[in-house]
């Protein structure tokens, strides 16, 4: 049965509309995590080594369901000025066992759920990263702190080392270079470099209250220092026997379009395109 020109024409338009609207649902899509305000229960060290100082790393997770490009991030801690910020780091772990050598050397009591060895990638200011700082509160305090009771079992336990104050401080994070991170689970790590003085990160409640998902799953933070690497220990159950605890951060971007979804947006816009010619091509 030969199809009228009419109905080619309707049907090549249905087609295209199809197409065009399905790939406009599998386009990027907004993204954003947030864990909430701070809690003032714990604040921990996290910064990189520097002159007379190992480095320490604070971790906490957040989870992708689809493959996401992360453009920004904030992070809350104390400080005790804020005109002492040096360099900022910001680094994306996966989950043990990835990245890991398998098995771990032991010096901890358990890896699972923990991250991995090595950082799945990085960003620094000046290489990637760039960043502002607000003051929350010109004084916050904090109820517990680690920073360097952090040591290898069976000295893990250390109770903590006690309530801190400062200035309550966010740092706002723009990635010059994007994280583009495939669906997954994966910690959050952000270090800085502080004059006369330490960052603290600060904690938020868990579960999250307040903050946006996804949460299904939603791990403790962990920390480690270079007496433990590559091994990490959880901060509530291992260190303190508090908690557990979550850190304060938040995170935005968008999912990234399957390649599908462009090539069947493109096949619509092809359609378009072959109607408009036609229209074009009319005797008169």
């Amino acid at each position: 049965m030969t199809i009228p020109l009419s109905c080619k024409n309707i049907l090549a338009a249905t087609l295209a509309a199809s197409a065009l609207t399905f790939a406009g649902t599998a386009c990027a899509t907004p993204f954003v995590f947030s864990t909430g305000d701070p809690d003032g229960k714990i604040a921990t060290g996290s910064r990189p080594s520097s002159a007379g100082k190992i480095e320490i790393e604070s971790a906490d997770d957040f989870k992708l369901s689809d493959h996401t490009r992360i453009t920004n991030a904030s992070f809350t801690g104390l400080l005790p000025d804020i005109r002492n910020v040096g360099s900022v780091i910001v680094e994306i772990y996966r989950v043990f066992p990835f990245d890991s050598t398998i098995p771990p050397n032991g010096k901890v009591t358990t890896r699972v759920n923990s991250p991995s060895d090595v950082a799945f990638d990085s960003r620094s200011n000046g290489s990637g990263l760039s960043f502002a700082t607000t003051v929350l509160n010109g004084t916050f305090t904090a109820a517990n702190s680690v920073l360097n009771g952090i040591h290898p079992k069976p000295n893990e336990f250390t109770g903590g080392e006690g309530s801190v104050s400062g200035q309550e401080v966010r740092f706002d994070v723009a990635f010059t270079t994007p994280f583009d991170l495939p669906a997954g689970h994966y910690f959050f790590i952000p270090q800085v470099e502080v004059t006369g003085g330490e960052f603290l990160w600060l904690s938020a409640p868990k579960p999250i209250t307040g903050g946006t998902g996804p949460f299904l799953g939603d791990l403790q933070s962990w920390i480690r220092n270079e007496e433990i690497s590559p091994d990490w220990l959880r901060i509530g159950t291992d260190i303190t026997h508090q908690g557990p605890f979550n850190a304060a951060f938040s995170l935005q971007g968008a999912t990234v379009p399957e390649p599908g979804s462009y090539t069947l947006m493109l096949a619509g816009l092809a359609i378009v395109g072959v109607l408009r010619r036609r229209r074009t091509r009319r005797p008169s």
